[in-house]
């Protein structure tokens, strides 16, 4: 049988970042992000639900992350849901449904601006400088070579 897990998120961390990094080297993220949904109910009553979801990152994404965003930043985050399973030393078994960063977006500009921003793993910067053509040459006018 065939299946599809993709999960596309956007929320605001609900708290820092928390960053580790394995002894072979390999970065780790862990957050929470804060999803909010507005209904209204069948009697005319506007309603908010709020989700929690956690979200653990890796690799470079993991190290941008923890580097750019905290507490109450907006993030677009493209993964995957996994489900992690354990006993407590009391001999409970638990589980709890988490989402893997496959991929994040910036959301909003620094400092409160409106903007879009970088993509994960990339650093934002300021856009290119405006580049302007120059005027065509004889040499740049290759309609002739063109087959078609």
């Amino acid at each position: 049988m065939a299946s599809f897990n993709k999960v596309i998120l956007m929320g605001n961390l609900v708290a820092e970042p928390e960053m580790r990094v394995t002894p072979g080297g390999m970065s780790i993220c862990k957050f929470t992000i804060a999803v909010n949904r507005q209904f209204t109910t069948k009697e005319g009553e506007q309603r908010e639900e709020v989700a929690y979801v956690d979200i653990d990152s890796f690799g470079r994404s993991a190290e941008v992350i923890s580097k750019y965003l905290g507490k109450g930043s907006p993030i677009l985050v493209e993964g995957r849901l996994r489900q992690d399973k354990w006993e407590t030393p009391q001999g409970e078994k638990r589980s709890k449904l988490m989402v893997v960063c496959e991929s994040f977006k910036f959301v909003g500009g620094r400092d409160g601006e409106n903007s879009g921003g970088g993509e994960g793993g990339y650093e934002r910067s300021a856009p290119p400088p405006r580049q302007t053509k120059a005027a065509p040459t004889k040499e740049d006018d290759f309609d002739e070579d063109v087959p078609f």
